[in-house]
């Protein structure tokens, strides 16, 4: 059998990978793109920025859901909690509602919010024991309920979905990398071993090279990031039968999502185990034991294993690895059963340098969210249409060419949600799908 170990390098190679290597002087003059940049018209919006925390901790709610009440613009806190929602004129008499999981959610008017440092507090929710009639004492059993149920719970049936991909590079709050694709993905029942696969409609790219100082990050593998971020089709990680005696679980609490009671089942390595591994919260429907959303971690402590695992190439004098891995993925449900909707994954690396005094941070950033998806009887994607799984974004010819299809949404926002920019296309991916 496989160690952990050979298990996590074999998935890690499309999870999350990057390569680093010396800019070159050549890379430092490639300015392109910004010549073809455009600006959003100034004065059609209003910008509103804070933090989302718990009300009773006062600690940061990451990923936090930011909407417009009553319309599909909204955005999720980063990593921090800190938020940036742009607000469009004709809208500002609406509110903006904030919610999170197992917290009550909150609406504020406009009108009331600051343009910046809104501190918005959500309250925890309670839910009493007599709103289910059955609570689970044995957390070991409750994992494997999961899995039990996964052939019920989740498609089995081929799917084609339209998603929109998103990933970024940056050195401290500059910019050096982003990308952004509307792509097709061949998606496989969930008890199928087939892999799932990725058609490239349409993308673009901005790549400024020079605000890495001295170091050239890219990130290997793209979109395929983060469908492997799917751990009820993937899970090979985390949920996978010969796994489960690695990790201690344990029953945190029940909470609600809309009109689902949860359980939210807490899980770690065990303390014996040597290689790194995750840690985190399944959030769990306590009717059908269906996974509807997942948040976990990367074991960061021992730097040289997990720094091993991550990056496949770095420059001679520097010590490279990561000080924070965090996943989410959430699962959306139709007719019965569960699918995945949407991922995402931040990282962080630290890098030491032997002759320097100084340490510098890096940050890398994938998501992805299907804005459609339906049953499908066709083959999957074959050939060139195919995107190769260990595909480079940055390197992949694409760029600003196509004004008629991102239209004024010309400029790639960092700090703008993946959910508005793909509100600003939408009418456009749907064209393109026919």
């Amino acid at each position: 059998m496989k160690t952990n170990r050979n298990i996590f390098e074999l998935k890690a190679r499309f999870f999350f990978i990057l390569l680093i290597g010396m800019i070159s002087t050549s890379l430092l003059a490639n300015d392109a793109m910004k010549k073809e940049k455009r600006v959003f018209e100034e004065g059609t919006y209003k910008e509103f920025k804070g933090k989302v925390v718990a009300a009773d901790s006062g600690n940061d709610l990451v990923f936090a859901n930011v909407t417009i009440e009553g319309t599909n613009i909204a955005t999720v806190t980063n990593s921090e909690g800190y938020f940036a929602l742009k607000v469009p004129n004709e809208m500002l008499n609406k509110g903006i509602t904030f919610s999170y999981i197992g917290y009550q959610k909150k609406t504020i008017p406009v009108a009331d919010l600051k343009e910046e440092k809104n501190k918005i507090k959500l309250e925890v929710l309670s839910v009493s024991l007599d709103a289910i009639t059955v609570f689970p004492k044995d957390p070991d059993l409750l994992i494997e309920a999961v899995l039990n149920q996964r052939k019920n719970n989740y498609s089995q049936d081929e799917n084609m979905m339209t998603a929109f991909y998103r990933e970024t590079i940056r050195k401290r709050r500059a910019y050096a990398s982003l990308s952004e694709a509307v792509v097709e993905v061949y998606k496989q029942g969930y008890n199928n071993q087939k892999n799932d696969a990725i058609k490239l409609l349409k993308g673009r790219k901005s790549v400024d090279y020079s605000k890495l100082d001295t170091l050239l990050f890219k990130l290997q593998g793209g979109p395929y990031s983060t469908l492997m971020l799917d751990i009820m089709k993937s899970p090979y990680m985390i949920l996978r039968y010969d796994l489960l005696d690695q990790y201690d679980f344990e029953i945190g609490n029940i909470t609600r999502q809309d009109d689902r009671i949860l359980y939210i089942l807490n899980f770690k390595q065990k303390e014996w185990v040597p290689e790194p591994l995750f840690y985190g919260s399944l959030y769990i429907d306590s009717e059908t034991m269906a996974i509807v959303s997942a948040s976990y971690n990367v074991n960061t402590e021992d730097k040289k294993a997990v720094g091993d695992l991550f990056i496949k190439r770095k420059p001679a004098g520097a010590e490279v690895y990561p000080t924070k891995a965090s996943y989410l993925v959430t699962y959306r449900e139709k007719d019965g059963k569960w699918i995945y909707g949407y991922s995402r994954g931040e990282i962080t690396f630290k890098v030491n340098w032997k002759r320097r005094l100084f340490n510098t941070y890096y940050h890398t950033g994938i998501e992805m969210a299907v804005t459609d998806w339906e049953k499908t009887d066709t083959k999957t994607f074959r050939g060139p249409e195919r995107m190769k799984s260990n595909i480079v974004m940055s390197d992949t010819e694409m760029g600003f060419a196509d004004s008629d299809f991102w239209g004024a949404y010309n400029v790639i926002e960092p700090e703008k949600s993946i959910e508005s920019a793909i509100k600003k296309i939408q009418r456009n991916i749907e064209k393109l799908k026919n």
